[in-house]
């Protein structure tokens, strides 16, 4: 690469790890609730992936990605307010990786200086540790 180049984003492959699931395809439809409409009446069928997007201005938001994560949604967090406060953000990200890889075989993965990506037990960043 010529200097001055820049490398493009480095992507992660996230891949459905529940070998009776249906994959998601081109076409499938996909619901972007945004800020608008955070609890939506959307039909959930099985097999169906919900992804959510939280910004984490303080430890009262854990509780809802907890509910999100244990529900089998993706969850993508992006930290707010809290990453000023670094006593604040350590026990946050503690209680999330704890969760998430205790208490529900998931996984953590950062992505970035300010996101993680929490991925629930039938999900697969595809990351080695």
């Amino acid at each position: 690469m010529a200097r001055g180049e820049r490398e493009g984003p480095k992507w992660i492959e996230v891949s459905n790890s529940d070998p009776f699931s249906d994959s998601i395809g081109p076409g499938q439809d996909y619901h972007d609730l945004g800020s608008s409409y955070p609890d939506a009446p959307v039909p959930r069928v099985v097999g169906d992936v919900v992804i959510r997007r939280a910004e984490l201005e303080d430890l009262t938001g854990i509780t809802e990605l907890m509910n999100w994560l244990s529900d089998g949604d993706i969850v993508i967090v992006k930290m707010g307010e809290i990453i000023k406060n670094d006593l604040e953000l350590n026990v946050a990200v503690n209680r999330i990786q704890r969760f998430v890889e205790d208490d529900v075989a998931g996984e953590v993965v950062r992505l970035g200086e300010r996101r993680l990506l929490l991925l629930p037990s039938n999900f697969s960043s595809g990351v080695s540790s």
